[in-house]
């Protein structure tokens, strides 16, 4: 969930037209193509670049509106559709590039796909879900057969008694549970020099655009699994920057909305003052769908009482192509100057705003940003060390761990698996904390609360009266390098993920052919506003193309 450098955690995280429908075999045909040559936008500077995608594949860039309206005319079935992605993933993610971005998938995918079939010819359409295959992070509790690890052999084989408040909310939606995908090893809490996407269990995930690059962490393998069509979306969870970096490197839409909107019931916690699950969708349609099915109140989740509100809401409801028009966007200018194209893009999209009818604010500073970092980090340390623990302790102590102690002796004893690349050093400094009466902890979290909310973003929203506040995401995906540890994304996400505000990441362009995003974050529970503006903003420039799995960007003098 969490990309935790400290002490500055905040500046350290970091259509193609739709196939016309009918006539479709179960199986993929010709998937390992690796000749095909990508579009100009998509190729590497030199041009030679070679795809690995075959550009057939029937279901690439399909949305949840169209595989719904093909199943709806008897053109495909789920059955089908589940059949596609899974062949998909058989050849392209642990063969062909070996983008890793599955750790398993569901054996029950194709069974569940035949009764919601029977469901639906029976008359019974549960929503605009019903059918769709999406994908899970590997912290997120699925009372199936598959396993539930955060990537850790210290939790190897431990399948949950309780599907999580997310996987439940999926399941009555009619969602299919396809896989669990990849990610930094316990959400990317583990060590300060880790790599974004590696875990024991799955190895070191791909960037869906560059294999060699970094996915970005920690919901690495839900970012790049939706990027490369092995999906139709999928679901990540953030601390902080760990769905919305992901989605900007890997060229999707990612939205992490506010904290206790969406249960975390039942997901390998770090922290409950920022912790949340998220959609990762290649639309702000698909996102807005499913968080629609996400959202309510959670009895496991006491953080979540005030979602009961928002239950029923249909956020694609609030999709308006003119929704940036009237809108005051204010430019949070302290996180541009890490890249110069990205500042390009930047410039660009905020001309296309104030075209499309926006009031630009510029350099709508928040002044506070520099000096929640640090609290932050404490808070998390604190709330790793017990919440982990309760997660383990209602899990049945699973492989006998039952405390975050049971974990850090686990990793020494198997140092060689888990830990051949990094150490643990946030662990170890995490079980050196008190408990949560700790007077350090109870200051941290208030100081946290009112610099990132009170005198941070609230502060500069209501002098500016801003609808939302913009900056660059992240920076382009940097070389995977497991010698000299993580790259860092100088990421934006820090101010929204500390205040526990939501934050939603739109593609924003390409530098050198790797995908970089916009961030637009506000107001607790403007989740509706957010994806408002969003969706203007992406029907504006459609930037997203699908991503072609090169091995290299083949750069000259690389």
């Amino acid at each position: 969930m969490n990309d935790a450098t400290p002490p500055a955690l905040d500046s350290q995280i970091d259509r193609r037209d739709f196939i016309k429908l009918g006539g479709m075999s179960a199986t993929v045909a010709a998937l390992g193509a690796a000749g095909c040559e990508s579009a100009p936008s998509e190729r590497s500077a030199t041009g030679r670049a070679a795809s690995w995608v075959d550009e057939t594949f029937e279901l690439e860039e399909t949305s949840f509106r169209e595989l719904s309206e093909a199943m709806a005319a008897g053109e495909r079935s789920s059955v089908e559709v589940t059949q596609l992605y899974l062949d998909r993933i058989a050849a392209l993610d642990r063969d062909g590039p070996r983008l890793r971005s599955i750790i398993e998938t569901n054996p029950e995918a194709l069974s569940i796909a035949r009764r919601l079939d029977e469901e639906r010819a029976s008359g019974n359409l549960r929503g605009p879900l019903h059918g769709i295959p999406i994908v899970v992070k590997d912290n997120i509790d699925t009372a199936d057969r598959m396993t539930t690890t955060a990537g850790s052999y210290a939790l190897e084989g431990h399948i949950a008694a309780q599907d999580s408040g997310v996987v439940a909310k999926l399941r009555e939606a009619g969602a299919i549970i396809l896989a669990k995908a990849n990610l930094s090893e316990w959400a990317n809490i583990r060590s300060t020099r880790s790599s974004s996407g590696w875990s024991g269990r799955g190895g070191q995930c791909g960037n869906a655009y560059a294999v060699d690059r970094n996915p970005c962490g920690s919901s690495s393998g839900s970012g790049a699994s939706v990027s490369a069509n092995f999906c139709a979306g999928a679901v990540g969870t953030e601390t902080n920057g760990s769905v919305v970096c992901p989605a900007s490197v890997n060229g999707v839409v990612g939205l992490k909305p506010t904290v206790g909107l969406v249960s975390r019931a039942g997901i390998i916690p770090i922290a409950h003052t920022q912790d949340t699950a998220g959609p990762m969708t290649r639309s702000v349609a698909d996102a807005a769908a499913m968080l629609t099915a996400l959202v309510g109140p959670d009895p496991r989740d006491v953080m979540t009482g005030a979602a009961s509100r928002f239950v029923g809401t249909d956020y694609t409801s609030f999709l308006d192509r003119d929704g940036l028009r009237g809108a005051r966007i204010g430019v949070e200018r302290s996180h541009f100057g890490n890249h110069p194209s990205v500042d390009d893009l930047m410039e660009d999209a905020i001309r296309a705003m104030a075209g499309a009818g926006a009031t630009i604010i510029d350099n709508t500073i928040i002044e506070t940003r520099r000096r929640f970092g640090g609290p932050s980090y404490q808070v998390l340390l604190y709330e790793l060390k017990a919440d982990l623990a309760a997660y383990l302790q209602s899990s049945g102590q699973p492989n006998g761990m039952a405390t975050l102690a049971d974990v850090i002796a686990f990793n020494e004893a198997n140092a060689s698996r888990e830990m051949p690349y990094f150490g643990q050093e946030i662990f170890y400094e995490a079980e050196a904390k008190g408990d949560l009466s700790s007077r350090e902890y109870l200051q941290a979290l208030e100081t946290a609360r009112v610099l990132s909310r009170d005198e941070g973003i609230d502060a500069v929203m209501e002098t500016h009266r801003l609808d939302a506040i913009v900056s660059p995401t992240t920076t382009p995906a940097w070389k995977i390098d497991l010698v000299a540890s993580n790259g860092s994304s100088n990421g934006s996400s820090g101010s929204a993920a500390i205040a526990g505000y939501p934050s939603i990441t739109v593609p924003n362009g390409y530098v050198l052919g790797l995908p970089v995003g916009i961030l637009f974050f506000g107001r607790q529970w403007s989740e509706d506003v957010l994806l408002r503006i969003a969706y203007s903003y992406e029907q504006l420039t459609q930037h997203r193309k699908a991503a072609r799995l090169l091995p290299s960007l083949d750069l000259p003098n690389t």
